[in-house]
């Protein structure tokens, strides 16, 4: 699962809108990026923690020449470890709890209420006419596809 994925599955899952989704899962990776770099420890009870390691500076060798040494220097890294719960769900010593009511029913019906007026709203004559324009000529631009299809068709 990529971001837009993760935004997808968490709108459908809460009725919230993609754009408030990307929005909270930006701040979420924001907050969690400038606190490893500043040295913090950020704890999700039941997920995992997410913590700041120092690397020490160690040799390697050359992939492409074996023979060859490379001095790697020393690197502050970000590390993750599991929490008990999250290694329990994926062991599949436990079953996943569900979402909380509160996050999937009451904010899933408002959120298409809201959405509902604003198209209510939008119906005076002068929105409708400018409207009407773009939908006739996306209508003219799918009619040749059509016909471009229908001569692969014969062939």
């Amino acid at each position: 699962m990529n971001k837009a994925e993760l935004i997808n599955e968490v709108a459908k899952a809460t009725g919230q809108t993609k754009l408030n989704v990307h929005n909270t899962v930006a701040a979420l990776l924001h907050s969690l990026t400038s606190s490893l770099a500043k040295g913090e420890r950020v704890t999700l009870v039941g997920f995992g923690t997410f913590e700041r390691r120092q690397r020490q500076a160690r040799y390697g060798v050359n992939p492409q020449n074996p023979k060859e040494k490379l001095k790697i220097s020393a690197a502050k890294v970000p590390a993750f470890r599991a929490g008990q719960e999250l290694k329990d769900v994926v062991d599949g010593k436990a079953k996943q709890a569900p979402l909380p009511k509160s996050v999937t029913a009451t904010e899933a019906k408002p959120a298409k209420k809201a959405a509902a007026k604003p198209a209510k709203k939008a119906a005076p004559k002068k929105g409708a006419a400018k409207k009407a324009a773009p939908k006739k000529a996306a209508a003219k631009k799918a009619a040749p596809k059509k016909k471009v299809v229908a001569k692969k068709k014969r062939r």
